[in-house]
């Protein structure tokens, strides 16, 4: 069932942070509140305390036993997980950059994903696998959203937060799930977006959208870095006559399909953007079940935005995801239909 879940708190003990503290804390928590909870990963000891400092303090405070530096092995830091979650342990896994997850691809897909079934649901792999999407100026190698490669693997959930609040309580969601989770932090709202975040302990579940502003006249789905560019582009928007609704996604697998389809049959008109590449992207398989759910409903075919199909040059000047400019000129081109 679909509910809309807070983004943003302040009648409660709560304290103003960004997404690289809000997941820290997150991780702080369920370190302290379950012995079974161990962090693993590349840099993540002190120091440096993770690539971006998201680990920063918790091997000083918990032990290198349970917050342990790895060699630069992305096969041998998911195997070595899924190994110690069938011992009874729940495992942070930190993979450096989305990029990376190619190498441990087996291990996520054929392993991680599969042990439950193949098992009768006697063996959980209570994993979750952490991981950044720079978006921009780490060059070719370093910068792809590869989400939609892992929405087709059964077994495994994929989030993405879009906002600090989201971040900590979807982060701990996951630590606390008995399947495998993946993780994906955008680089780009790590530091810059800040928001009162609640000081204890909280959870956000796993497969429920979030409506961030409700609109009639057109529908913009996004996760991830696109929410505040679609949240931007619908401030534009409302300034020009059109009312824009803005649906956050926060989680791919679980697909939360009935909040973007009752926004759909609402407004008529869906614009799906996301960073990963525009071609086979999320967006498709979006796209494809508005289209069947609603085809004589819609006013408007559903539009996709998205990167390129093209590795992402090493030009922090170049545009090379979807702006805000571009949602507001696809939600012109949509509404003049």
């Amino acid at each position: 069932m679909s509910v809309q879940v807070q983004s943003e708190s302040t009648d409660v003990d709560s304290e103003v942070m960004n997404c690289q503290r809000a997941i820290r804390e997150a991780m702080t928590e369920q370190l302290e509140a379950d012995d079974r909870v161990l962090v693993l990963g590349e840099d993540v000891a002190d120091p440096p305390g993770g690539v971006i400092g998201t680990t920063k303090g918790l091997s000083t405070r918990f032990g290198t036993a349970r917050v342990r530096a790895t060699p630069i092995a992305e096969q041998a830091i998911v195997g070595a997980a899924i190994g110690a979650s069938l011992a009874g342990y729940r495992p942070i896994a930190e993979i450096m950059f989305c990029d990376f997850l190619a190498v441990a691809a087996d291990q996520v897909g054929n392993h991680a994903a599969k042990l439950r079934y193949m098992s009768g649901g006697q063996t959980p792999v209570p994993i979750t696998i952490t991981t950044f999407v720079a978006g921009g100026r780490f060059g070719a190698q370093h910068t792809q959203s590869l989400e939609a490669w892992f929405m087709q693997t059964p077994g495994v959930k994929v989030v993405m937060p879009s906002n600090p609040y989201d971040a900590k309580g979807l982060l701990s969601s996951c630590i606390q799930d008995d399947d495998p989770c993946l993780f994906i932090q955008p680089l780009a709202l790590m530091f810059n977006l800040k928001q009162h975040v609640p000081v204890a302990p909280y959870t956000v579940p796993i497969g429920v959208a979030s409506v961030r502003r409700e609109g009639r006249d057109v529908t913009i789905v996004a996760h991830g870095s696109q929410v505040p560019a679609a949240l931007e582009a619908a401030e534009i928007l409302a300034t020009e006559g059109v009312d824009a609704e803005v649906i956050d996604l926060r989680s791919l697998v679980p697909l939360d399909i009935d909040t973007v389809l009752a926004s759909a049959a609402k407004t008529g008109r869906v614009i799906v953007t996301h960073t990963a590449t525009e071609f086979c992207g999320p967006g498709a398989e979006i796209s494809s079940q508005v289209h069947e759910a609603l085809f004589d409903e819609l006013k408007a075919p559903v539009m996709r935005l998205g990167g390129p199909y093209a590795p992402m040059p090493f030009a922090p000047e170049l545009s090379f995801h979807p702006v805000a400019a571009d949602l507001v000129t696809a939600a012109h081109g949509l509404v003049r239909r």
